[in-house]
């Protein structure tokens, strides 16, 4: 029976998720601030743990990052829409997802099982993906096509959440190593105590809870690929391990003097500007060369075009067969709403969003109910702060004026489809005042 620790101040959410849990098989404890979340971690150990970020007494990412240093549990990220970027943030510190709230049962159990079904060597990505077909989804495979068979050093660039390790599995994949073994670390879990363990394996006693000997990434991803996911995280110390092991093939485990051979390709991933962190010396600026043979850019979803229209439709079948689900595809309110959100957590995101509207859809077609009302609201907020900012650098009061009747007179001929005599009408000025003023500011007829 898996453990789940819930940190959770809403007493009766976290009753709700309490006897849910239990239901489905799980031995749960529930904890109501940053301070009890931190000793019942001292005390007890979890497979899992389900933190909310708002806390009374802190948030959910100073819990995070304990579990990050101290201990190698996964962890998901409970927290409300407006705070989608901190949710971007926890997944750079190590989350293993973030749910958004009002937090829905299925959801949370799907998330889960799929979290606790296997260990990060052995499955799939996290976020399904594919291909693409935008300009520079087709620039970024033709260049996976020319690295792979190659055996250079790979940096892949990118946000969060836009799929580089599917980039990574695919250079392994269509590579010389493909039949043998892609490891893949998120080392942005690691502590510095972890890493070489993690990295280079341990003998028996070497440490307190060294009780065999284990092998490390390195020996279990020989001769084929192992991905080391954002890498900027590792401590200078570790930096060092690497940049030697790489160099030379050969590590040796925590605690042991026999020097193993290992032949590994090394892909790694970031969402930093590692040459600027080499520059300022926050990264080994030798270990940057050595790594950076070829740099690979995942894309953010702003920039993909259509592939957006892809990912949906991929994400809607995904949770289909997730939740027993039939729908068959989004009304045409929802793909415009999705083309002008800009998806700051990008395919993690857009894959939480269409998960919970396909949960929520009683029909065949994904209508803009579904969608949550907080993702609108940031929308309108969005739009409000750029029409503010049209007016940001205006100084004087005559120009306030006059930039504000430019707006108002193009608005409403839009709005008239440019029938100029409604437009005038609906001003309350004549039409030739009209044709003067859009003389005056340069307004062009768009039909």
């Amino acid at each position: 029976m898996a453990a789940i620790l819930i940190v959770e101040d809403d007493l009766t959410f976290s009753r709700i998720l309490n006897a849910f849990l239990e239901k489905n098989g799980f031995d749960v404890k529930v904890k109501n601030s940053v301070k009890d979340g931190f000793e019942a971690l001292a005390k007890e150990s979890f497979d899992l743990a389900l933190f909310d970020y708002r806390l009374p007494d802190g948030n959910g990412l100073e819990l995070l990052q304990k579990v990050r240093t101290e201990y190698k549990m996964p962890v998901i990220m409970m927290t409300s829409f407006n705070d989608v970027r901190t949710a971007v943030k926890a997944i750079q510190w190590g989350a293993a997802d973030y749910i958004l709230k009002p937090v829905y049962p299925e959801e949370l159990l799907m998330s889960i099982r799929g979290i606790l079904g296997g260990t990060k060597e052995s499955a799939e990505p996290v976020v399904e993906y594919i291909e693409g077909e935008s300009p520079s989804s087709l620039k970024l495979f033709e260049h996976v096509r020319i690295i792979a068979p190659t055996e250079f050093s790979v940096v892949i660039g990118g946000e969060s959440g836009t799929g580089k390790e599917f980039v990574a599995r695919t250079v392994h994949n269509l590579s010389k190593r493909k039949d043998g073994p892609f490891i893949a670390v998120d080392c942005g879990a690691l502590s510095n105590e972890l890493a070489a363990s993690e990295l280079f394996g341990h003998v028996k006693g070497s440490f307190t809870g060294a009780i065999t000997d284990r092998q490390g990434t390195f020996e279990l991803a020989n001769k084929g690929t192992l991905f080391l996911d954002e890498i900027g995280n590792l401590s200078h110390e570790i930096q060092v391990k690497l940049l030697r092991a790489i160099q030379e093939r050969t590590i040796h485990r925590v605690g042991g003097n026999n020097n193993i051979t290992v032949d590994v390709r090394i892909i790694v991933a970031t969402n930093d500007d590692l040459a600027e962190r080499a520059k300022a010396g926050t990264f080994r600026e030798d270990l940057y060369h050595r790594l950076n043979e070829f740099t690979l850019y995942a894309p953010p979803l702003r920039e993909r075009g259509d592939d957006l229209l892809l990912f949906m439709d991929l994400f809607r079948a995904t949770s289909n067969r997730e939740l027993d689900r039939k729908v068959t595809g989004f009304s045409p309110e929802v793909i415009a709403t999705f083309r002008k959100y800009n998806w700051p957590g990008n395919l993690r995101e857009l894959r939480n969003v269409v998960r919970r509207a396909v949960l929520f859809t009683t029909g065949n077609t994904i209508d803009i109910s579904s969608i949550p009302p907080e993702m609108m609201e940031s929308m309108t907020q969005a739009a409000q702060k750029n029409e503010r900012d049209q007016f940001s650098d205006v100084k004087d009061l005559k120009s306030i004026q006059e930039a504000t009747e430019r707006h108002l007179i193009a608005k409403t001929l839009i709005d008239t489809g440019y029938n100029k005599a409604k437009t005038a009408r609906l001003l309350n000025i004549d039409r030739k005042t009209l044709y003067m003023k859009m003389d005056k500011y340069n307004i062009k007829e768009n039909s």
